[in-house]
């Protein structure tokens, strides 16, 4: 079956909860439509077997909407020796840009040197990235001298300037990619549905054997079978392994240490580049980001410790603090907070060690799957970049525990997911371009077609992108449109608010019950911070 036909399903509410209801029972439901809940429900859909995937929020509302927008095959574990993973994020890098070409490009980089050890040093390094990634590598690693750094990197600080050194990683969009991989799995015949909650886990003689569900908008119970179910659910997995641990009257240990990172986002005019700079090693030994993207340009990131599990965090005070002090270490014309568009945080699901499952599987340092006493499978842990290897692994998981009828092999290495073409890179919307038709790929045309194509609502968005969003991509209010459909609230909050109002009358006349315009302003709001520490 294609992945891309010409006409897009549609994912009419009322249609998705009577499928749901005529289901007699699931050979898999995953709970979580985050980057790794979805890649699994697209494996499991794509080996033809029954997938339910369910979402408590919007796909992609929490971590898997707040990446760096990068997709690496983790240049920094090749430093900390770790040569296994970084094998396994090139190899899973040049999947998803096969894959998905209209959502993941490659993207140069810039590491500006101002001590004259820095470019033989790092660039060795890199040298070495270019080898482990052989045929998949995206071009080569060279010393930049430092007329080259300034030409590609202009506004970067020239005092003190050696040289520098350019290498190549990818960058992509990742609550489009999360919205393709749903929009996939759906073509293959698995059931997602967002705003319908895990209230439960449903366990007989020891074993879960299905789920109670709640209907967000409505309210309306519904309970199901399924014969394996996976905890997919991110920072929050821990919640529900408490709940099986309850009904089973075990103990259980949390998995999961939160680590916040945050960003922030400046206009172009402070790096008027296609080239990202990366600053290995700041003051206090973290990694500094400034990378294109839509039109705008991303500073980032941190990595703070956190406790809470707030759906919207925050940024602290020092972090935004962090993010603008690094940057006037490396920007000739450095940004304040006045000049930050948006900022917005992504809560990373960090696994602890837990000697609590014998049968636990380490897959790797960066995720991990556990399978309890019941048979409740959960994993955390990961990236974007490897969500595929990530699903695949829990597949085989779930096969090797007997949890799932039959052994049919992983399709999804190659894969391609809805929207996916054949244009060439030069015949591609740049992903630094400002946002337009990045994103849509081979449904770009659909779009165009929709009634409202001519009617520009503001910042690259249109009436037409709207009424898609409500009847192809599962939106259902203000914000699943302005966030995650189109990327306005992550570019620009306040030009996000200033839409809040025309997009919320056209989910209306698209049958979504309240789109709340309102609570999304006040949301925009807070993406915006404080212009005085």
């Amino acid at each position: 079956m294609s992945s891309s036909p010409s006409s897009p399903l549609a994912t009419e509410r009322a249609a998705l909860f009577a499928a749901l209801g005529a289901a007699p029972a699931f050979d898999i439901a995953i709970v979580g439509g985050g980057a790794t809940g979805l890649g699994v429900a697209v494996d499991a859909a794509s080996r033809g077997l029954r997938t339910l995937l369910v979402e408590s929020h919007d796909f992609a509302k929490g971590t898997s909407s707040r990446a760096t927008k990068l997709v690496h095959g983790g240049v920094r574990y090749l430093a900390q020796g770790n040569v296994g993973l970084v094998r396994e994020a090139l190899h899973e890098r040049t999947t998803l840009l096969h894959n998905a070409p209209h959502l993941a490009q490659p993207l140069a980089f810039v590491m500006p040197c101002y001590a004259l050890w820095e470019g033989p040093f790092y660039g060795a390094g890199l040298k070495a990235y270019d080898l482990l990634a052989g045929d998949a590598g995206l071009g080569s690693t060279r010393f930049l001298s430092r007329g080259g750094v300034l030409s590609a990197l202009p506004n970067i600080r020239p005092q003190g300037l050696k040289g520098g050194v350019l290498y190549w990683d990818g960058q992509f969009d990742d609550a489009r990619l999360a919205l393709a991989l749903a929009r996939t799995a759906a073509r293959h015949g698995a059931l997602a549905i967002n705003y319908c909650a895990a209230t439960g886990l449903v366990h007989e003689g020891g074993k879960v054997v299905g789920l109670t569900l709640e209907d967000r908008e409505t309210g309306a119970v519904h309970t199901v079978r399924a014969g394996c179910v996976v905890n997919a659910t991110g920072v929050w997995v821990d919640q529900l392994r408490a709940q099986d641990a309850q009904a089973l009257a075990r103990p259980v240990t949390p998995i999961v240490a939160p680590s916040q990172g945050v960003h922030a986002v400046v206009d172009r005019a402070f790096m008027p580049t296609d080239h990202a700079l990366l600053v290995p090693k700041t003051a206090d030994g973290r990694v500094l980001f400034a990378v294109p993207w839509l039109g705008k340009l991303i500073l980032g990131t941190t990595d703070t410790p956190r406790q809470d599990l707030p759906y919207e965090p925050r940024p602290f005070a020092e972090e935004l603090d962090f993010i603008l002090r690094e940057s006037a270490r490396y920007l000739a014309r450095p940004p304040t907070r006045g000049d930050i568009l948006s900022c917005w945080v992504g809560l990373r699901p960090l696994v602890k060690p837990s000697g609590e499952d014998a049968a636990t599987k380490k897959i790797s340092r960066e995720h991990t799957v556990q399978v309890s006493a019941s048979g409740l499978v959960t994993v955390t842990g990961g990236k974007w970049t490897t969500y595929r290897a990530m699903a695949e692994d829990v597949l085989q998981q779930c096969y090797a525990r007997r949890l799932l009828p039959g052994e049919a092999p992983c399709r999804t290495q190659r894969l391609r997911l809805v929207g996916a073409d054949d244009r060439l890179p030069q015949d591609r919307p740049a992903m630094s371009a400002p946002q337009g038709a990045q994103g849509y790929g081979s449904d770009w045309a659909a779009v165009a077609a929709t009634p409202g194509s001519e009617r520009m609502l503001g910042s690259g968005v249109s009436e037409a992108m709207v009424r898609f969003a409500a009847r192809h991509e599962y939106a259902r209010t203000v914000e699943d449109v302005l966030a995650r459909r189109v990327r306005l609230l992550f570019l620009d909050a306040r030009q996000a608010a200033a839409l809040a109002r025309p997009v919320a009358e056209i989910l209306r006349e698209e049958g979504c019950p309240a789109p709340e315009p309102e609570s999304f302003q006040a949301l925009a709001q807070s993406y915006l911070p404080a212009t005085a520490p």
